[in-house]
């Protein structure tokens, strides 16, 4: 099975700066997603809305923007495989 440069581009880990410039196009509720990733990686949704007091919609949001945007990643939770948790791509 082969990916796609845009899959591939999402599983690599990015550099600090390219990281920051694609983040510094993205919305507010990005990057304040994006900097609680960074301090509590990796967090479901519900645990994005509840640190960032953002609604859950906001976030759904702001990780379909990161996720297009290939600075994060996300796998199923061990704790609970229903759920998936996201953390970033640095």
């Amino acid at each position: 099975m082969s990916t796609s440069p845009v899959e591939a581009n999402r599983q690599e880990h990015l550099s600090e700066s390219e990281f920051r410039d694609r983040l510094r196009e993205l919305p507010p509720s990005a990057k304040l997603v994006a900097k609680v990733l960074e301090t509590d990686a990796p967090l479901s949704q519900g645990q994005l809305a509840e640190e960032s007091l953002l609604p859950d919609r906001t976030v759904r949001y702001a990780l379909n923007r990161l996720d297009e945007s290939g600075l994060i990643g996300s796998r199923y939770s061990f704790k609970d495989a229903r759920k998936q948790v996201y953390y970033l791509n640095t």
